[in-house]
Order: C-alpha cells, then sequence, then structure tokens
C-alpha cells in the first residue's frame, strides 16, 4: 500500500501497488481496519470495478513480515514507502519491476541494516529507469570529478565545492553505481546516500 487517506467518516482512500499497475481503491469504515496501513502486503477483492465511484476493496487479508514489530526498521520501511507514491502518482499500468523491487527489500529488510537496503533498491531503480549518470563530470561546471564526490537528487555526481556539501571518495561511489552493492562503503557513507533518497525518487 503506497499511501492512505483519510475519506468521509471512517472511510479511506487507499493506494495500492501491484505487480501491473497503481490503482486508487475506497474502503469503507477502513479506519477500523488495522491492515489498512502504509507499506503493508495485502491481499484482496474489488468490488464496482467499472462503475461511476471508485472500485472498492474487500476480503482484506495481511502478509506480514518478522521485523513489523521493530518500531525503527517499521519507521525506515514507511519513509522509504512514502518516496513512491509522488514518483507513481500519474502511472496506471506498470512493469513488474517495481512491485518486486519492494517485495525483495521488503523480505530482506530484517536481515540487512535497512538503509543499505533503501540506497541498493534506489540504485537499481535509477539504472531500470535510465536515469544513473555514470558521467565523472561535475553536473554542475561540467569539469572533471577527481577524487571526491558529491551527489545531488536521483545520485547526479557534483563536486563537493560546487554544491556546498560533504564529499564521498570518487572510487567507492563509482563502484556502488556499477556494483549496485554498498558492502564496501561505511556506515556514514550510507547514510549520507541514505538522505539524498529520502529527497524524492
Amino acid at each position: 500500500m503506497l499511501s492512505v487517506r483519510k475519506a468521509k467518516n471512517e472511510d479511506t482512500i487507499a493506494l495500492v501497488l501491484s505487480p501491473t499497475e497503481v490503482r486508487t481503491y475506497y474502503r469503507f469504515f477502513g479506519a477500523r481496519h488495522s491492515i489498512l496501513q502504509l507499506g503493508n502486503l495485502i491481499d484482496f477483492e474489488v468490488e464496482g470495478e467499472g462503475g461511476s465511484f471508485l472500485p472498492r476493496l474487500r476480503s482484506l487479508s495481511h502478509m506480514g513480515f518478522p521485523w513489523l514489530f521493530d518500531k525503527n526498521r517499521l519507521l525506515l520501511w514507511h519513509n522509504f514507502i512514502k518516496r513512491f507514491e509522488p514518483h507513481l502518482k500519474d502511472a496506471e499500468e506498470i512493469d513488474s519491476f517495481y512491485f518486486d523491487l519492494l517485495l525483495s527489500a521488503a523480505q530482506k529488510w530484517d536481515k540487512q541494516n535497512p538503509k543499505r537496503i533503501v540506497c541498493e533498491s534506489y540504485i537499481t531503480l535509477l539504472e531500470y529507469e535510465g536515469r544513473l549518470h555514470h558521467d565523472e563530470h561535475c553536473y554542475i561546471c561540467e569539469n572533471r570529478i577527481e577524487e571526491e564526490i558529491a551527489l545531488m537528487q536521483s545520485f547526479i555526481p557534483a563536486h563537493p565545492a560546487c554544491l556546498y556539501t560533504a564529499a564521498l571518495p570518487t572510487k567507492k561511489v563509482l563502484d556502488f553505481f556499477k556494483t549496485k552493492k554498498t558492502v564496501f562503503l561505511e556506515d556514514h557513507e550510507v547514510d549520507y546516500l541514505f538522505e539524498i533518497v529520502m529527497k524524492g525518487l
């Protein structure tokens, strides 16, 4: 579930990502149902398809993960999921890539550092969408980037001096771009990348 918004009374409107589409559904008395939560993996039936009103969710069941009772991991999951609603807001029919990406992340969420999973998922998403910048030249001044690199939103490379921000070792970042793995990055370097992802996909 990419988002859950209150409607009138205790009804809710839910934006749901499936393997093939992003759809908005209505749920009567949805506020009473703990299953209708941001980021939950659910199974459901739909009624009222093709009518003049939003199709409605019914017969919901929740497929949970063992980390859901870990508040820190759940908070990080919610922060990650929230980035997908604006990113996919205009989509209807989509490739299964997005669903598979989030499902894979959820299945690893209690086994690895979630921030590392977010960074690895995001770099995979950028490559899938053709937005990964392998260029070793600064986006701002267009000069070559040497030993240290800074990253803008969407992991766009720049000089630290051009962005007035902290730097990472260029070689480590380019290796991350190539391997899509954070294993050779220190935790503070992963924190740096994670904060960029939180600015938006």
